[in-house]
C-alpha cells in the first residue's frame, strides 16, 4: 500500500495522439503513473519503457513444478505405498504415467500463471483501485503523470494539453490498492485535508 499522491491526468480519443504524448512525456523526464486504455495498444508498453513480462518464466517453473508433482506422487504410490501387480507389470510403468503426469503439468501451469496474473495486475474482487477516468473503460485513453517533489503542476498541465489532451485535470488519490469498498478513497481524501 501507497500514500495519498497528486496526479495530472490527461484524457485523450486517439491512440495516434496518445503514442506520441507518452514519449515526449518521457523525454521530459516526468514520471507516469500508468495510461488506461478502452483496449489493449499494441506498443504502448514499449513506448512507456515498461520491461517484458517475466509471465512465462513463472507458467515454465509452474509446469516444471506440476510435472514432478505428478512423477512424484504417482512413482511413491504404485512403487512403495501400493504397489500392485497387473499383468505382471512394472511397479515403476512410466508409459502408462504420461498422461496424469501432462495432465498436472498443463494444470499447474495454467492455475499458476492466472494466479501471478492477477497478483501482477492486483485484481481481484475484493481489491479497489482509484479510477482516474470513467471514460478510460469506453471511448478515451487517459495518462496519469505522478507529481513529484519536483514536479511543476501547471506546467504538466499545459505540457498535456499541448500534447493533445482534450481534458486535464488534477486529482489526489491513493496510488496503490486496497480492500474494501470504494468510499474509502474519499474518506482518506477527507482525512488528509483534516475535515
Amino acid at each position: 500500500m501507497s500514500g495519498i499522491k497528486k496526479f495530472v491526468v490527461g484524457s485523450f480519443d486517439d491512440e495516434a495522439v496518445l503514442f506520441p504524448a507518452v514519449k515526449n512525456v518521457r523525454k521530459a523526464g516526468y514520471k507516469i503513473h500508468d495510461v488506461y486504455t478502452p483496449f489493449p495498444v499494441h506498443g504502448l508498453d514499449h513506448a512507456m519503457g515498461l520491461r517484458e513480462t517475466s509471465l512465462h518464466t513463472a507458467g515454465f517453473i509452474y509446469a516444471i513444478t506440476g510435472t514432478t508433482t505428478a512423477l512424484s506422487f504417482i512413482s511413491w504410490v504404485f512403487t512403495k505405498d501400493w504397489p500392485l501387480n497387473v499383468g505382471g507389470k512394472p511397479h515403476f510403468a512410466l508409459p502408462a504415467w504420461i498422461p496424469i503426469t501432462f495432465e498436472l503439468t498443463v494444470l499447474f501451469s495454467a492455475v499458476g500463471m492466472v494466479l501471478t496474473f492477477c497478483y501482477l495486475c492486483q485484481l481481484a474482487p475484493f481489491v479497489k483501485k482509484h479510477h482516474f477516468s470513467p471514460r478510460a473503460t469506453d471511448d478515451h485513453f487517459v495518462m496519469a503523470i505522478e507529481c513529484t517533489e519536483k514536479t511543476n503542476q501547471s506546467e504538466v498541465e499545459s505540457f498535456l494539453q499541448k500534447a493533445g489532451a482534450l481534458d486535464v485535470n488534477v486529482q489526489t488519490a491513493e496510488s496503490g490498492w486496497w480492500i474494501g469498498r470504494y468510499d474509502r478513497e474519499q474518506k482518506l481524501y477527507r482525512e488528509e485535508l483534516g475535515y
